[in-house]
């Protein structure tokens, strides 16, 4: 709470006294995932997150947008690109060229999300001028199970060492919404996600 928004207001507020453009990131976690079968989420979709990460990112996007009106927050999910050795994708293939087994949830929907994809678009807005919430997430969803499989498949890595399971197996702690896709209904400026991984 103390940096995703008590820190995100001081800076906006800063930012918005000295007419400087902001952009925060936020995330699919202010979400409950509680949509069923009314398709994905938009920016309109009022926040209901179920852990403690997600309310600090709920909280930081009323508190920034209520001191800098002309912000730009960018809710994203799923983040992985080549730079960052901690994510998912990363995390998977590099088990895989090992020949290790990899245990991914199949009861969890995101919607993957390639970093230079996002930064690309997130400039775009930003020197459009644009404000308010975007979603920018790769066009696509998918569980992390077959996250995992479309990666393997990319990298030409045995799909087969890909163990789905219940999310509940794995061991996390926080509370996680079953089905949170992203999507804008504010524009699609977003590749596909076999484009990203490609």
């Amino acid at each position: 709470r103390q940096l995703n928004a008590l820190a995100a207001e001081k800076l906006a507020r800063t930012c918005g006294k000295l007419r400087i453009p902001l952009v925060v990131f936020s995330s699919d976690l202010v979400f409950d995932g509680e949509k069923n079968g009314k398709g994905p989420y938009v920016e309109s979709d009022h926040p209901s997150p179920l852990n403690v990460y997600g309310r600090s990112k709920a909280e930081c996007e009323a508190r920034v947008l209520s001191v800098h009106p002309g912000a730009l927050i960018v809710r994203t999910a799923a983040f992985f690109g080549p730079w960052d050795d901690w994510n998912f994708v990363t995390r998977s293939l590099a088990s895989l060229a090992l020949g290790e087994p990899v245990d991914a949830a199949d009861d969890l929907v995101v919607s993957p999300t390639y970093v230079p994809d996002l930064v690309h678009a997130t400039l775009d807005l930003l020197i459009d001028g644009e404000r308010g919430i975007w979603h920018l997430a790769t066009d696509g969803e998918s569980s992390w199970a077959e996250l995992a499989r479309k990666a393997a498949r990319a990298a030409q890595h045995d799909e087969t060492l890909i163990r789905a399971r219940p999310h509940t197996e794995l061991g996390l702690r926080a509370r996680r919404p079953r089905r949170v896709p992203l999507r804008s209904e504010r524009g699609w400026i977003m590749p596909p996600l076999d484009h990203a991984l490609a």
